[in-house]
């Protein structure tokens, strides 16, 4: 049995992880632990195989009184959590980083594809707290304690936090949106965290990108939340010269219709963790956000 312990107290993915395993409990015992505070320091960790470390602050601020804050969460907590780790003989470190180590989305005209061999390069101190907690931890590596680092892009998925419940709740209000055609890489939640099982069962280090099979185009998604719900929503390109226009002024136009994907390769995995497709996630994800 894999013994895990989560850092990171009511996190949504590490409370989707806990859930998702709870179906194996012969396979996996988990455990979480709140990281506010001292007291974490006091945990035993050489009781588990595994520490899966989702503690952080998980959106991008541009408030510079919070620059601070973020170092102190992202990287200076992650380091000493992987150090502790290290000193007390768990086998395995997985750091949940982010696709925005590579920096913001391209415009809406610009398509953006990360490869192998694209450099991070952070545009805010979300991303740039994120890369220095990466190299931190990579540098405790050895044959006895392997780390795991993920560089997800968007998840979401029910309970899910940023742009995508944004998104769905224009898609149940207005009668038409945007089309925009571009292209973003997506993670619903199940992928994520099936992704995060095989990297403890199969025992891995490395960095990986995992994503859907599928490139997502921002108003198709819209369209489908839209369909999932019984309404009609009209896509229309009437709008787009104004978004192009105001693109260049308004970041979260960018954030929403920019194109910014992985290399399909990259992604792939030696086992299938890819177990819900685009269309099925959106209808598993409104059904279960409207019964809630």
């Amino acid at each position: 049995m894999k013994r895990i312990l989560i850092t990171g107290a009511k996190s949504y993915i590490g409370t989707s992880f806990e859930k998702w395993v709870s179906k194996y409990p012969e396979k996996y015992s988990v455990v979480t632990i709140d990281m506010k505070g001292d007291i974490w320091k006091k945990k035993d960790f050489s009781h588990y195989d595994v520490i899966f470390h989702v503690a952080g602050i998980a959106h991008v601020s541009n408030n510079p009184k919070m620059e601070e804050l973020y170092y102190k969460v992202n990287q200076e907590l992650a380091v000493q959590t992987a150090k502790k780790a290290k000193q007390e003989g768990v086998k395995q470190f997985i750091f949940m980083s982010s696709i925005i180590v590579y920096g913001d989305s391209s415009s809406i005209k610009t398509k953006r594809v990360i490869t192998k061999e694209t450099l991070p390069k952070p545009t805010n101190f979300y991303g740039n707290s994120k890369l220095q907690a990466e190299k931190g931890i990579k540098q405790l590596e050895d044959e006895s304690f392997k780390i795991v680092i993920l560089r997800p892009p968007m998840i979401y998925g029910n309970g899910s936090k940023g742009n995508y419940p944004k998104l769905a709740s224009y898609a149940k209000k207005l009668p038409v949106f945007p089309d925009i055609d571009n292209e973003r890489s997506m993670l619903h939640i199940d992928n994520l965290c099936e992704f995060i099982r095989l990297m403890v069962e199969n025992e891995e280090y490395g960095v990986f990108f995992p994503q859907n099979e599928e490139y997502v185009k921002t108003s198709e998604m819209v369209r489908l939340v839209a369909e999932v719900h019984g309404k009609k929503i009209k896509l229309t390109k009437i709008f787009n010269p104004i978004l192009y226009l105001m693109s260049k002024f308004i970041g979260s136009i960018n954030k929403a219709f920019g194109n910014l994907v992985y290399e399909q390769s990259i992604a792939r995995y030696k086992e299938n963790y890819r177990i819900r497709n685009f269309k099925e996630s959106i209808q598993l994800t409104e059904s279960v956000r409207e019964n809630s």
